[in-house]
């Protein structure tokens, strides 16, 4: 199963924040949308990834002040992203090894999509309950 098949059917709106948006703003965008990361893209290309542990990491280093710097200076950079034909267990292996939680997908150099290991766990778990149902059911008309 790739990355395509789960970012498939899924509503386009993918939130993201431009490199100057100070870290103030991403972070009330953060709360207001109630997500962990938001893809920082200049034009169609994705330069980075504004996540809570950013956010944790640089206010703690730096304090209140922070927030009224561009995200260009905080995030993480560059980003790590997968194209849509990639395994999903590839991905969920890259953000195990990595220790991330959220994956651009970037096809032609263009953001396609965007998504978190819960999204691609998710995926996992009803594939697994799919294939115990099938072994259920075979079990019961042998």
């Amino acid at each position: 199963m790739t990355i395509a098949r789960i970012t498939a059917g899924r509503a386009q709106d993918i939130v993201s924040c431009q490199p100057g948006v100070t870290v103030r703003e991403a972070a009330g965008l953060l709360a207001e949308r109630r997500i962990g990361a938001l893809p920082v893209v200049e034009g169609e290309a994705v330069v980075g990834i504004f996540s809570e542990r950013d956010l944790l990491y640089c206010v703690a280093r730096e304090g209140a002040a922070v927030l009224d710097r561009p995200l260009s200076q905080v995030m993480t950079a560059p980003p790590i992203t997968v194209d849509p034909a990639t395994d999903v267990l590839e991905a969920l292996s890259l953000m195990t090894r990595r220790r991330i939680r959220h994956l651009p997908v970037v096809q032609d150099g263009r953001m396609v999509g965007f998504v978190s290991i819960g999204d691609l766990v998710k995926h996992r778990i009803e594939l697994i309950e799919g294939e115990a149902q099938a072994m259920r059911d075979y079990i019961r008309t042998a």
